[in-house]
């Protein structure tokens, strides 16, 4: 059996958040609030400073899902394009060499993802990787979303059972496979593969990556500290709505100085 290459998404192959551009793209066409943006933001920049727990990341499952009762599933299909125009030029260039530098070596390659499935698939077959793995999110009736939660939210653990299980579907060596991840919430993902791979790491991954002697990849000097086109996109959506919330959450923001 060959092995095969598993890829995070957010801060792993891309700078910054999908989410954001998903909230992005559903605000401008009318699907979710302006506020709702907001919070949204609010709620994804703590999650990348501070991780989430199983019960957080439960209750953000059931939050998103409720979030989406009544919405035809077309419509948020229709939001792909707009999607990919945010998340494909934050791509980083030499992730993307990486993974098809895997394909080349008989090394099939998957996202994997706490994203919805749907855009794992599509941005699976626009990169010609082999397939994605992503979160069912809502039951679908009648072509609309119910608001009831349903399937696999893929974080922490659920991450490297979906593995396992695409493994042995497909007859994949996970002793001989690679993963990629930035984050602590994803060490279930890297320990179930032979090479891990960390990327652009938290603390806390760092720590374990520097202990268990895994390779280290850094691709930006913005580390923690918010990637600033995210927060740039977010404040041109959100304005003074988004700055406030985060003030009250007593979160500091650093910006680069301009020279003049």
């Amino acid at each position: 059996m060959a092995g095969a290459a598993f890829f995070d998404l957010d801060k792993t192959l891309m700078q910054g958040s999908s989410a954001l551009q998903f909230a992005r793209a559903a605000q401008e066409a009318g699907v979710i609030s302006r506020r709702q943006l907001a919070s949204d933001a609010v709620a994804n920049i703590k999650y990348r400073l501070r991780g989430a727990s199983d019960s957080q990341s439960e209750e953000l499952r059931h939050r998103i899902a409720a979030a989406l009762e009544g919405i035809r599933v077309r419509d948020l299909e229709r939001l792909a394009v707009r999607v990919l125009q945010g998340i494909l030029p934050r791509l980083y260039p030499q992730m993307l060499t990486i993974a098809y530098e895997h394909q080349d070596a008989d090394r099939p390659v998957y996202i994997v993802t706490a994203a919805a499935q749907d855009l794992a698939d599509v941005l699976a077959r626009v990169l010609t990787f082999d397939g994605g793995l992503g979160s069912h999110l809502s039951e679908v009736e009648n072509g609309h979303y119910t608001g009831r939660a349903t399937g696999t939210f893929l974080y922490g653990e659920a991450k490297a059972v979906a593995i396992r299980d695409l493994a042995e579907r497909e007859g994949i060596n996970l002793a001989d496979s690679y993963a990629y991840s930035d984050s602590a919430s994803d060490v279930p993902m890297l320990t179930v593969v032979g090479h891990p791979v960390v990327v652009n790491p938290d603390a806390e991954l760092l720590a374990l990556a520097q202990e268990g002697g895994w390779e280290v990849l850094r691709l930006d000097r913005l580390g923690r500290k918010l990637m600033v086109a995210g927060i740039v996109s977010v404040a041109a959506a959100a304005s003074a709505i988004t700055i406030g919330v985060l003030k009250a959450s007593g979160i500091q923001i650093e910006l680069p100085r301009r020279d003049h």
